[in-house]
């Protein structure tokens, strides 16, 4: 063996042996990095120490936020210490987010967070078709404390064949539509507004305001995207008329267009069409501005306890509401904000652990939300907090698209005991009877994208009162017909006898 070969070979022993040598010496700086679950500790503590930095990326729902940089530099301060994680996060405005959330999916991106829900970044088709990371063992390992403090039956909702593939946020799990009203004209008309339920009683006070009120006053102040409120149990939103009926005995799905709860409420909304009660170009109008203007009696929203106080504080004016019917866990509420994992991510066990933190770490959680005391804040006593100019202006953030809203500061005004409120809110509700089902639409697709095409044709127009159901509707029943609403409901009713067998 020559010298040259002898030196090379006992140098690389050599170097083998300092390597081992200085991996059983333990030096922190040369030691190689402990996996998350080395670094959560029995007690749930996380020792950083053993943790490489990482950085995640996230995307919101929202405008962007003229102060995010700021605030997320101090939110990476904070997540460093806690959990050696910095955040980049990213906000697409409301109405491109789904649109934009699908391309960046398609492309195969790195991108580690996201907001879903049953309306935006649609969920369950996402979740069926690979788009998020399956998280029930992440949950296990890494999500102690969100199960904990989350209420179960937003986990059980969102189930796709009893895997999790979602964080939903922890607040109304209920849902319940209202008539609300601008109370400066039930309080100029004496109006008696504590027996409104249905639409059909909405009559006599819509009469009295355009009777009285000039033509910029709106008596019901509502957009193309008004649907009379219906006692069903919606399988494809409310757009799409396939339900089940709240209160059902055989568990059956029906069309909603053949009901004749639908046909009295059409009939009544093209009598208010007629009268004169909504705007005339309400089928083609995507929004109206009643809030900020004030010039409306009533119009329809989703509400969750002490509604009315953040309402009244947003108009500038006071607001009060009156619900049309109990309150309702359907599935879609249940998945109406959550935080999923893309199936890309390279970092789904630290994800996890920031998702636990945002739920059960209440300096993050409000940080993430209201932005930086003194800055976007005032601290008041107890839990309260009043806003600057700088939050309105600056970092106007979406809470509930933010993680458990039961860790969140309350403003002046509101009760103490507001989250107390949300969850009596949520165990009054009656459950859906689909609660917990996700229907697979893969086997009608094309059925789905054509009754959904008919939907856009027809509903914005029948549903506002804008064409005369005794013509339209009939014409409506028939063209769904011929886009295959029939063989959705089968599938959806084979779906669901199936899935009610196994979970009895």
């Amino acid at each position: 063996m020559s010298t040259k070969r002898f030196t090379l070979m006992s140098f690389a022993l050599m170097l083998l042996l300092s390597v081992v040598l200085a991996g059983c010496g333990g030096g922190k700086e040369n030691a190689a990095p402990a996996k998350e679950e080395e670094a959560v500790q029995s007690d749930g503590t996380v020792d950083v120490s053993k943790l490489d930095p990482v950085k995640l990326k996230l995307y919101l729902i929202g405008p962007n936020q003229k102060d995010l940089p700021m605030v997320q530099e101090k939110i990476n301060e904070y997540l460093t210490e806690k959990i050696n994680v910095t955040l980049d996060i990213n906000m697409i405005d409301w109405g491109d987010y789904s649109q934009r959330m699908q391309v960046i999916t398609s492309s195969g991106e790195n991108y580690d967070i996201a907001f879903s829900s049953s309306w935006a970044f649609d969920y369950l088709p996402n979740a069926a078709k690979g788009a998020f990371m399956p998280l029930n063992d992440l949950l296990d390992q890494y999500g102690e404390g969100i199960v904990e403090v989350l209420d179960p039956r937003f986990l059980e909702g969102t189930k796709v064949n009893g895997v999790n593939y979602g964080i939903p946020a922890n607040k109304e799990l209920a849902q319940q539509f209202v008539w609300r009203f601008n109370k400066e004209y039930v309080d100029k008309y004496n109006l008696d507004i504590s027996n409104v339920t249905t639409l059909e009683d909405l009559e006599p006070l819509l009469k009295t305001i355009k009777d009285n009120e000039t033509a910029d006053i709106i008596p019901l102040a509502v957009p193309k995207s008004f649907k009379p409120y219906m006692p069903f149990d919606y399988q494809l939103g409310d757009e799409i008329p396939i339900g089940m009926y709240i209160d059902t005995e055989d568990f059956k799905f029906v069309n909603v267009l053949e009901s004749p709860e639908l046909k009295a409420a059409l009939t009544t909304m093209r009598e208010y069409y007629k009268a004169g009660y909504v705007r005339e170009d309400i089928a083609t109008l995507d929004g109206i501005d009643n809030f900020k203007t004030g010039k409306w009696l009533v119009d329809r929203e989703i509400t969750q306890p002490y509604a009315d106080l953040g309402w009244s504080r947003n108009a500038g004016y006071e607001i009060v509401t009156r619900p049309m019917h109990d309150p309702v866990i359907y599935t879609s509420s249940a998945a109406g904000s959550m935080m999923v994992i893309s199936s890309y991510s390279k970092n789904p066990e630290r994800s996890m652990m920031f998702l636990n933190l945002l739920n059960t770490d209440a300096e993050l959680r409000n940080m993430i939300q209201y932005g930086l005391e003194g800055t976007h804040y005032t601290k008041l006593d107890g839990p309260y907090i009043e806003d600057l100019p700088a939050m309105q202006e600056n970092f106007a953030m979406p809470g509930f698209a933010l993680g458990n809203m039961y860790l969140t500061y309350l403003h002046e005004g509101e009760p103490e005991d507001k989250w107390d409120a949300f969850e009596k809110f949520n165990s009054s509700a009656i459950v859906a009877p689909t609660f917990g089902f996700n229907f697979d639409t893969g086997p009608v697709k094309t059925e789905v994208a054509a009754i959904t095409n008919v939907a856009k044709e027809f509903i914005p127009a029948l549903y506002t009162g804008s064409v005369d159901p005794e013509t339209y509707l009939p014409k409506a029943k028939q063209k769904f017909k011929d886009a295959g609403i029939d063989k959705v409901i089968a599938e959806a009713q084979k779906q669901f006898d199936e899935w009610k067998a196994s979970n009895q």
